[in-house]
């Protein structure tokens, strides 16, 4: 427990007060060490086997670190920076060649180009391979659309078509087109309870069709959320068996979950605030954090995500995880305070047990550093 999260405890009564976002809040019952493995900038970290020696390693931007101590760092290539950003806004593993070595997909959002990082096994730098000319990549996520074992790549380019890049062979990926426009914000998962997964957007949902291949995406215009998280969850949260949303405000105040109510075939959905006094939540997990057999909602705050130009862009950031106790979410504060003690959640991060000691760890990358939370 941090020196921060001991003086939240003792002051409760004042910060309560001072400091609403913290009203709802307890000190996490599972408890985390941090280590700080780098002071990089990039946002967003991957965790696979590079070398192939049976340890899980970390990847982020221009480097991997060889587990299981990552303290050695190895050149990927230099990524190329644009202000306060690097051009790399997903580490999404897939080996693309078919060759044994573990790759993965990025891309982002001034080159607007979606590519893979072709692992050479051997020690020496990465070749970058164009999927596809995609726009402005504002994250990219991996999801199993198809059902087939193999992850389909969906970028999300805002005020720009829809579409999702699926692997046919070794090095050879082909476009399937969704929509033609799309806001900030994509989630996954069966809305209307029809056994195929739909497509989440900020502007409505998308019901898929029968066919992937040939058929058409209906939207549904049943809610706008502006600039919306990536991912969005859905999940069925009070276990009523109607699939929920959770989503966060990816550059405003804002954390919540829509309960759909359903009457025949007509869907609707009701807003519940989970945490509407922090602002930035741009991406989250669902796992099983404690061990209980439920899972919770992972999430944080993305440290200056807009370089502190958004609503309480230039707040403190925090790392957390939500559980759902029968009514409403609970806030677990895994991390929380000025940059060097709070760590936020960057655009793409991990939950994994690294360590398999059976509990879950958090890789997680940002403005504010890489970092690993072992959970103790």
């Amino acid at each position: 427990m941090t020196k921060f999260m001991n003086a939240i405890k003792l002051a409760a009564p004042i910060l309560w007060a001072t400091f609403p976002f913290l009203a709802n809040a307890q000190v996490a019952s599972v408890t985390f060490k941090k280590q700080v493995i780098a002071f990089e900038a990039t946002e967003s970290v991957g965790v696979f086997d590079v070398d192939n020696d049976g340890v899980l390693d970390l990847v982020s931007g221009s480097f991997w670190y060889k587990g299981p101590e990552y303290l050695d760092r190895n050149l990927i290539g230099q990524v190329k920076r644009y202000g306060e950003y690097h051009e790399d806004f997903s580490t999404i593993p897939m080996d693309v060649n078919e060759d044994g070595n573990m790759d993965f997909v990025t891309g982002g959002w001034f080159e607007g180009t979606l590519v893979w990082k072709e692992n050479p096994g051997n020690g020496s730098e990465w070749n970058t391979h164009e999927i596809a000319k995609t726009g402005n990549i504002e994250t990219s996520r991996g999801f199993d659309i198809d059902g087939d074992g193999v992850l389909e790549i969906f970028p999300n380019t805002p005020r720009k078509p829809l579409a999702y890049y699926k692997k046919i062979g070794a090095d050879e990926f082909k476009k399937f087109p969704v929509a033609e426009s799309h806001g900030h914000g994509l989630g996954f998962g069966d809305i209307n309870g029809d056994g195929r997964v739909d497509l989440i957007i900020s502007e409505g949902w998308l019901e898929a069709p029968a066919d992937l291949t040939t058929g058409q995406w209906i939207l549904h215009e049943d809610f706008n959320f502006g600039d919306a998280s990536i991912p969005m969850i859905v999940e069925d949260v009070n276990e009523d068996g109607l699939a929920d949303i959770i989503v966060g405000q990816a550059h405003g105040y804002g954390l919540f979950w829509m309960e759909q109510k359903k009457e025949g075939d007509r869907i609707s959905f009701v807003k519940h605030e989970i945490d509407p006094f922090q602002s930035q939540y741009h991406t989250m997990e669902w796992e099983d954090i404690d061990n209980d057999g439920k899972n919770e909602l992972v999430t944080g705050k993305r440290y200056r995500a807009h370089n502190g130009q958004d609503p309480g862009g230039k707040e403190y950031a925090g790392l957390y995880y939500f559980k759902w106790n029968g009514e409403s979410f609970t806030k677990n504060v895994i991390s929380y305070g000025p940059l060097g003690e709070g760590k936020g959640s960057g655009l793409y991060f991990s939950v994994i047990d690294l360590n398999e000691d059976g509990k879950l760890d958090i890789a997680v990358a940002g403005k504010d550093g890489l970092v690993i939370f072992w959970q103790k």
